[in-house]
């Protein structure tokens, strides 16, 4: 009988971790590895305009920045996983919403158990609650709007269609030039560090 193949299901971080995506071990999570990869993880397949790509790190301080605006008395931890509502995308990429839909649920019970993961490695609850949940994906939605008309090439007419009209933020409020890999990885780092000195105050 032929010997079964082992298949591997871990990845080796730069940390020195070894991530393993079927069961994933909040003692193998290291911000560091989720700012690297973040940074360098391609918003909109990194069909955007500039010399940079708009990265998930970029995404991430966006999307939490639009967040931390609509909603004034948020906790530091809301804010943290505001942050963090990507994360599991320094594993497994960032799949644009149509390919989401053509792979179906496998994806999103690999990036519910990293999620849950990370949150657990920060001291934050495995998931958001359903409420924070839905106020963190408005935010996104907010960034997708800007980030789609300024930076992918929608026109404001399809961005409205997909991702509705933002109320309440503009553009000129939000970091939307895209960054060298190294800018947006210390930015996120700093970003974090700045709300996890605040959970700890």
């Amino acid at each position: 009988m032929a010997a079964v193949k082992e298949i591997r299901a871990w990845q080796r971080m730069l940390s020195g971790r070894r991530l393993d995506l079927l069961d994933p071990s909040p003692l193998d999570v290291e911000l560091s590895d989720i700012a690297h990869g973040l940074a360098r993880v391609a918003r909109w397949n990194g069909q955007t305009f500039g010399d940079h790509a708009f990265s998930v790190a970029q995404h991430s301080l966006v999307v939490e920045e639009i967040f931390r605006r609509l909603n004034p008395a948020a906790t530091a931890d809301d804010l943290a996983m505001a942050l963090l509502h990507d994360a599991p995308e320094y594993v497994i990429g960032d799949m644009i919403s149509p390919f989401k839909a053509v792979v179906g649920g496998g994806y999103k019970s690999v990036e519910r158990r990293l999620e849950a993961a990370i949150h657990l490695a920060f001291r934050l609850p495995p998931h958001p609650s359903k409420a924070l949940k839905d106020a963190i994906k408005k935010a996104d939605r907010v960034s997708a709007y800007f980030e789609a008309t300024l930076l992918a090439g929608f026109t404001v007419e399809e961005a409205r269609k997909f991702f509705g009209q933002p109320r309440g933020i503009t553009a000129d409020m939000l970091l939307m030039t895209p960054l060298t890999v190294t800018e947006a990885q210390a930015l996120f780092v700093a970003r974090f560090q700045t709300i996890d000195d605040m959970r700890k105050g």
